[in-house]
């Protein structure tokens, strides 16, 4: 038998305290990973852990609201009126401490690549290559909640979240800068691009990474900070060798958030919510589809007395997908029109409606799409973002990187603002992680 060691890594609860060691690390019967099958195991664990809390934020956009019954009205309904100072005690929190969590695991392996055995060395690093990309997403996933956007004016110097690079559990945790956490962030995603080998996993493992969810990754981090020539670049690198479609004018389409979808790249997130049925569609969202657009129909059910829908992308464990092909569609796009190829930007955004809407309806936008100016394409290729990413977590992030406008909700307990570039886009560090290390409320 190995010795049985208190920091058996993911079964173990993660947190930061006031000296910023993590708490309630306990034995449960496992065994130090020594060989590269074990350690595919340990990292399998840190995928299952990651935290599923872009559809808990999607509450703070446009695109979703709270159904009316009590337990979700409980749980969700301070997310989606922007009450981050005062909320009730039933309020679902977000996750802090399962995201360092997952990089308390990323950093084992990281730190213990030379010692793994009993693997190739092709096997040893895609190993260690997704572990690189995994802490990279977990850190991206916590600047982009708690950390100013990175294309405010001004944020790259605030305070955003703490980053985590190795498992010193005496080391003293603060809050690094945006620029700091984007700029370690990169950093990890160029190692994981130079040891990742695998192009393609089996359809049970598509929640593992690859060599295109190296390139989806960075994409979408380049167009979070608005480098509009590397998130092209890297879209269609992609884009290059895997740019099928579903075609939701086929008599049983897919939905291509689907893990099984030709689309998929990594089927590693789901929707938080979608595990309750917490969430419908307002009616002022399901506006942005025009008539002739087959994912009202097929993403959304029929409208209720109030014009909400539910969201038919959510609810079964096959929907999951954290990268897929339509994202990069409108990446691409986006970034070719910021660069004013407008030719690249209207054919990338107009393959993908081609396979979104009716052929009718597709040829009034192909015309319309053509006469677009540069900032009318713009517009346009975001509203397209909003219909095609819909309930798959990214409006609110989208929302924050660009404008961040003003939003006003009309709810049953009155009206509820949130301003012009408000300071509630960035969501406040959870009271729980800061009484456990004081740092953070600096």
């Amino acid at each position: 038998m190995r010795k049985i060691y208190t920091v058996v890594l993911l079964s173990c609860l993660l947190a930061l305290s006031g000296c910023e060691k993590y708490l309630e690390i306990k034995p449960v019967g496992s065994v130090i990973p020594t060989t590269a099958q074990e350690y595919r195991a340990l990292l399998a664990r840190a995928y299952k852990r990651v935290p599923m809390q872009r559809g808990t934020v999607g509450f703070r956009s446009d695109e979703m609201q709270v159904v009316a019954n009590d337990w979700d009205q409980q749980r969700y309904a301070d997310w989606e009126r922007w009450n981050d100072v005062a909320p009730a005690p039933t309020t679902n929190q977000l996750d802090w401490g399962g995201f360092y969590n997952v990089i308390f695991v990323a950093n084992h392996v990281i730190e213990n690549q030379k010692q793994i055995t009993e693997g190739t060395p092709a096997e040893i690093d895609q190993l260690v290559a997704e572990a690189y990309l995994l802490r990279a997403y977990m850190h991206f996933m916590l600047v982009n909640l708690h950390g100013q956007p990175y294309t405010k004016p001004g944020a790259l110097t605030t305070k955003s979240v703490p980053l985590k690079l190795d498992n010193d559990l005496e080391g003293l945790l603060s809050r690094n800068t945006v620029e700091e956490v984007y700029a370690s962030i990169q950093s990890d995603v160029n190692n994981a691009r130079a040891l990742m080998n695998k192009e393609s996993w089996e359809v049970q493992f598509s929640y593992r990474f690859t060599k295109d969810a190296v390139e989806a990754f960075q994409a979408r981090l380049s167009l979070y900070k608005a480098d509009w020539q590397s998130a092209y670049d890297a879209a269609q690198s992609v884009l290059d060798h895997k740019s099928a479609l579903e075609d939701l004018n086929a008599a049983s389409p897919v939905l291509p958030n689907n893990f099984q979808s030709v689309e998929n790249i990594t089927a590693l997130e789901r929707m938080e919510s979608s595990d309750n049925n917490a969430a419908l569609a307002p009616a002022n969202f399901l506006s942005m589809y025009e008539q002739g657009d087959r994912r009202l129909a097929l993403c959304f059910s029929a409208p209720n007395a109030d014009g909400a829908s539910k969201s038919l992308k959510v609810g079964a464990s096959e929907f999951s997908s954290t990268f897929r092909v339509g994202e990069l569609y409108l990446t691409a796009a986006e970034a070719a029109a910021h660069l004013n190829k407008l030719p690249e930007a209207r054919a990338r955004l107009l393959q993908l409606m081609q396979k979104r809407y009716t052929p009718e309806a597709y040829a009034a936008k192909e015309s319309a799409v053509n006469a677009l100016t540069q900032e009318a394409l713009i517009a346009e290729i975001l509203n397209e973002r909003a219909r095609e990413l819909a309930f798959e977590g990214h409006r609110w992030f989208d929302l924050r990187r660009t404008t961040r406008p003003r939003i006003e909700k009309v709810l049953k307990g009155g009206t509820f603002v949130l301003e012009q570039d408000d300071d509630r886009y960035t969501i406040l560090i959870p009271k729980e992680a800061i009484a456990a290390n004081p740092e953070l409320a600096k």
